[in-house]
This record gives structure tokens, C-alpha cells and sequence, in this order.
């Protein structure tokens, strides 16, 4: 159950039904119900404060254009960050064959990627641009010579150590093309006339450029910070050491810097060309570390091991703030409260009796303020006084009995207040349609859904009061396969009774669901089963899976979670570790009730887990 301290703003209907936010400007509902910080509408869960708010973006005027599209499209990072190759790099158990492989595809690229600084050095129309340039072009020379020194360890000579594969030679020539001006809507080679088309082909050099080395400066401090001085020498160090360096990371922002001046003067238009340019890079990047071949088991992607013909993979999400921005509680009193007949308006005949706006509005927020008191109680009268320091699931099960018997009681005062009366279906349809999900969710299922080969089932578990506006908001994305289990509302001739059917309500209603879906599936096959949520009202689900995902960054999750003996590992630092343990024959070992649940941030990093690129 959750609750909200709701500030509506009145509209005659539903298309211009309007959420305010103290710091963002109001936002039609039918529009997009993407809200980034939403401080006067407080969302209370069954995990109450620990509900996950996106940091603010930056703003346009406080970010360069190289960090913006950084940001932008951070999630090929992430794609890169998480390929079977990255992983077994970080880990160190990557096959030197393989190493040496990339180590060649790289030395090709390189050479592509001092040649087109050169070129943009011709290109720059003053000193100080052509001098960074000349220092950025230095840098990869440096590097060059890094893998010269691997070679003559190895005694072999980079050039004939392997044919140039189709990724590398799809990313060299996308660079020398861009650097010799053949971008659409750009004169070509030779026929640029004035200093500032040859600056704006810089600049356009640049963007192409830009996304490689933050890259690669990212990678090195992300493997840096999981290099562990007890296990040994990692047998590539050498290679870390040198993209986490202060001199690499330095020159990756001097290319960002010279960027951002180089795009001073450009057009909105010729600013989109070198977005387009920047995010084909990090395609290409992502591709590049795809193409490196590997002759050993990695934990990733997880799909890689499973065997559709006697494999069932079982996806379970929660709905609310797992793949919502807005909790489904704020949308639905908001459609009551807006649509609702002022004081001093007449209803209908034909229909049910409900409140007017004023009161509802101040209906919900004793139910509100009641529920936040009662809440904060409830979870301190099960915590332990001392955190547990040996996992027990029937502990942690009992202890969650409390909060269940707490929602069901807060769902009943809300059926009997009557706040839910009257609410048209349709209206509840339209909101569902237009509701914007985390960035990554829909991409992640419908990929999942449309891989007929997968042999995958997805599942959607949720406290929602209304399982029609979660249906809608897949539906409007094609996703009509996606099992629903939550609550429902009654209707008399498509109008809200205010009467719920209740299914899923507590911690321990949804661990029910969770349960009895996957006896349904039965064990004529090997079942693998994966649940991502949020919140406190999750954590069994997500302890019963074989891999529990927790996204966001829920206070609450881990305080309740960590005070039960739960341990919380990031995601990728976690599968290194299983990476460095995984040899030939062996299993990943993914095991229920461990007691060890992974977090991420992003549904990318569940997409690239799960699926890879």
C-alpha cells in the first residue's frame, strides 16, 4: 500500500490532470509523467522514505557538451562495461590468447585514431587548438607504445598477429571518414573554402573521438577500484594502470574541453550531427569489445548459458518506482481528485455518490499523514536491536508478518473512506497509455518478450490498487504478454466502486504469487528465476530468487535488509568476483535464499546482465 501528500492543481479533465513539483515545472499526466524530484507529492511505500529519486539532471549551462552527451548516452557504457570480454578482463582470468587478439585489433585502431587527429589538427583554425590536439595525438602514440612493450614480452610482432576483424575496420573507417570531412550535409575533402568549415570538421572529429577515450578512461578507474592487493598480480596491471591513470584521465577531458570549444559557435543543427556522431562511437565501441573472440565461460551475459530446450528463465518485477518515475497511488488520486464535482456542482443521477474535490483532497491527506506515522512504528517494532550477523530467511519472513497485517489495515481504511469511488476506466487507460516507465524498462522486456528462442516468462508482481493502469502502460508499448498480478479495482458500468479485489497487498502476498508462479511452471525443465525490485515490501521475492536484483538506491531496502543479515553487492563488482571463480565445467551458482542480493542503478545494467548487447 502506499500513500501520498497530494497538492492537485485543477483541471476540468483528464487530459491536462497536472502533478506540481516545487522544483520542476508542472507536467501534463497525459503528456509524460516523468518526474524527477517529487517533493511535495511524498510518495510513501511499504519501504516509505526509501523510495529511489533520480538525481537532478545538470542543466545545459552548468555541463559542456562532452559531458552532456557522456550522460546521454551513458548506457553503451554500461554495455561495454558488462561485455564477456570487459568482465573477464576485470576479473583477470581472461585468456591471454584473447588478450593478445584485442591487443592487435587495438593496435589497428590506434593507428586510425592518430591519423585522424592529424587530420583535425589541420583542421583547427587556431594555435592553441592545434597544440591540444598535437598533445592529445602524443597520448596515443604513448599508448602504441604500451602495446609495442606487450609484443616483445610475447616476442611476436603486432602486425601480423591477427587479421583486422569486421568490428575494427566498421570503427577506423567510420573515424577517417568523419576526420576527412565526409559526414553528411558537410562539404568533402578539399572543398572546404573557409576557416570555419574547416573547424567545424574538427569539431565534428572530435565528437567521433571524444566517446572512445572517456571510455576508456572510465573503464581503467571502474577495474582500478576492483584490482584487490591480496589476491596476487592481476596479470593485466599494466593495461589498467594505464587507462586508470592521472595522465589518461586528463587527456580524455582535454579532448572533452577542446570539444566543447571547438562547438562554441556551431548551429542547434550541426550541434544534432555531432550528437549522432558521438553516439554512433559508443556503438562502435560496444561492438569493438563484443567482436574480441572468447574460448572460455563467462557469467555473462546470463542468457549465455541457457539452453532454451531445457531451460525456463522466470523474470519477476515489481511495478511501482521499479519501473515506474511516479508512483501508481499518486496517478490514481490525482485522476480522483481532478475529476471528482466541486462542492457547489450537482451529480449525475447515474452516478455513484462520491466525494467533491476539497474533500477527497483532504481525505487523502489524514490517510496520508496517518499511514507515515503508523509506518515508521511498524518497522521499528520488528527490527532487531542489533543487526543479525548470519542470514535466516524464516526470521526475516516472520518479521515481515507485521508490515503485512500494517498494509492490509491501511488498505482497508482506504476502501472505506470511499477515495477510490467513481474513477472512470477509460481515464484510468489513458493514464496508464501515457505513464513513462525508468529509462531501459521497456527496451529490457520487450527484447525479452520478443525473443521467441528464449524460452523466457515475465511476470509483474505489484501492490497496485488497479492492475488495469499497469496493464495499459505495457500495452501502449506492445507488451501485452506481460503477466500481471496486483490488485484490482471493482467497476459498475466502467466507474470505480471504490471496492478493491484484493490479491496483493503485503510482503507476504507477493511472495505467495511469487511462489505458486513458479510451482505453475513445474520442473520439467530447469527453471532460473530473477527478481527486480525496490523496496522493503520485495525483499523476500527477492531473496527467494535465484538472483535477486535491487534497483535504485532504497535506504530503507538495505537498512531493514543489512539489520537481517542481508548482504548488498553492486552487480558488476559482484559477477568479476564470480568471473575470477568461473573455470571450465564449473557452475555459476546462482542460489536462492543466499542471502546475498545485487544492486544496480540503471535497467541498462539489468539489460546487459541478463541479455548483453
Amino acid at each position: 500500500m502506499r500513500f501520498l501528500f497530494t497538492n492537485p492543481i485543477k483541471t476540468p479533465l483528464l487530459s491536462s490532470i497536472l502533478f506540481h513539483f516545487p522544483n520542476s515545472p508542472r507536467l501534463g499526466l497525459l503528456d509524460s509523467v516523468r518526474v524527477n524530484s517529487p517533493s511535495s507529492l511524498t510518495t510513501q511505500r511499504s519501504s516509505l522514505s526509501m523510495a529511489a529519486i533520480p538525481p537532478k539532471s545538470p542543466s545545459p549551462e552548468e555541463e559542456g557538451l562532452a559531458r552532456r552527451l557522456w550522460i546521454k548516452f551513458k548506457r553503451e557504457s554500461v554495455f561495454a562495461m558488462y561485455s564477456p570480454f570487459t568482465v573477464c578482463l576485470a576479473s583477470g582470468n581472461l585468456k591471454l590468447e584473447t588478450f593478445r587478439h584485442y591487443i592487435a585489433q587495438d593496435f589497428h585502431f590506434l593507428k586510425a585514431f592518430s591519423q585522424a587527429y592529424e587530420l583535425a589538427e589541420e583542421c583547427a583554425d587556431d594555435d592553441d587548438a592545434k597544440l591540444s590536439i598535437s598533445e592529445l595525438r602524443k597520448g596515443v602514440l604513448e599508448e602504441l607504445k604500451m602495446h609495442d612493450s606487450f609484443v616483445k614480452e610475447w616476442g611476436t610482432d603486432l602486425a601480423k598477429m591477427a587479421t583486422v576483424n569486421s568490428a575494427t575496420v566498421k570503427y577506423t573507417e567510420f573515424l577517417l571518414a568523419t576526420a576527412s570531412g565526409k559526414v553528411e550535409g558537410v562539404k568533402g575533402p578539399g572543398k572546404l573554402a573557409t576557416p570555419f568549415e574547416k573547424t567545424k570538421v574538427a569539431a565534428y572529429t572530435l565528437g567521433a573521438m571524444s566517446p572512445c577515450m572517456r571510455l576508456y578512461a572510465f573503464l581503467g578507474k571502474e577495474f582500478h577500484a576492483l584490482l584487490n592487493a591480496n589476491e596476487g598480480n592481476h596479470p593485466y596491471t599494466k593495461w589498467i594502470d594505464n587507462y586508470s591513470s592521472e595522465s589518461f584521465q586528463a587527456s580524455a577531458l582535454q579532448n572533452e574541453d577542446l570539444l566543447d570549444k571547438l562547438s562554441v559557435s556551431l548551429t542547434g543543427e550541426e550541434l544534432d550531427i555531432i550528437e549522432k556522431l558521438y553516439h554512433q562511437a559508443m556503438k562502435l565501441e560496444v561492438e569493438f569489445f563484443c567482436a574480441q573472440p572468447l574460448a572460455q565461460p563467462t557469467v555473462v551475459p546470463l542468457i549465455k548459458g541457457h539452453n532454451p530446450a531445457g531451460d525456463r528463465l522466470i523474470i519477476f518485477s515489481d511495478f511501482d518506482l521499479t519501473c515506474t518515475i511516479v508512483d501508481s497511488s499518486a496517478i490514481l488520486a490525482e485522476i480522483a481528485i481532478v475529476t471528482a464535482p466541486k462542492s457547489d456542482q450537482n451529480q449525475p443521477e447515474n452516478q455513484l455518490g462520491r466525494m467533491s474535490s476539497g474533500e477527497l483532497r483532504n481525505t487523502w491527506g489524514l490517510l496520508s499523514k496517518q499511514y507515515t506515522e503508523e509506518y515508521e512504528q511498524c518497522i521499528e517494532s520488528f527490527m532487531p536491536s542489533e543487526k543479525v550477523e548470519n542470514f535466516n530467511y524464516e526470521t526475516l519472513h516472520k518479521a515481515l508478518e507485521q508490515l503485512s497485517h500494517f498494509e492490509k489495515r491501511a488498505n482497508s481504511r482506504v476502501i472505506e473512506s470511499g477515495v477510490l469511488k467513481g474513477i472512470n476506466l477509460e481515464d484510468i487507460k489513458k493514464a496508464g497509455e501515457r505513464l513513462s516507465l525508468q529509462d531501459g524498462c521497456t527496451t529490457f522486456f520487450q527484447k525479452v518478450v520478443k525473443n521467441e528462442n528464449l524460452n523466457a516468462n515475465v511476470h509483474v508482481l505489484s501492490y497496485c490498487w488497479c492492475g488495469d493502469l499497469i496493464r495499459a502502460s505495457f500495452s501502449s508499448a506492445g507488451l501485452n504478454a506481460l503477466n500481471v498480478h496486483a490488485n484490482e479495482f471493482t467497476f459498475k458500468e466502467s466507474i470505480s466502486t471504490g471496492e478493491i479485489i484484493e490479491k496483493v497487498e503485503s510482503p507476504i502476498d507477493k511472495v505467495q504469487a511469487f511462489n505458486n508462479t513458479l510451482e505453475k511452471y513445474g520442473t520439467d525443465r530447469k527453471n532460473l528465476s530473477v527478481y527486480i525490485g525496490d523496496s522493503v515490501g520485495d525483499l523476500l521475492c527477492l531473496l527467494e530468487a535465484d538472483i535477486g536484483i535491487v534497483i535504485g538506491s532504497s535506504s530503507s531496502l538495505r537498512r531493514v535488509g543489512s539489520q537481517f543479515g542481508v548482504t548488498f553487492i553492486p552487480l558488476y563488482p559482484g559477477l568479476v568476483k564470480k568471473q575470477k571463480e568461473y573455470t571450465e565445467g564449473s557452475s555459476s551458482n546462482w542460489k536462492e535464499k543466499s542471502g546475498i542480493l545485487y544492486t544496480v542503478s540503471s535497467w541498462a545494467e539489468v539489460h546487459a546482465f541478463i541479455l548483453g548487447w
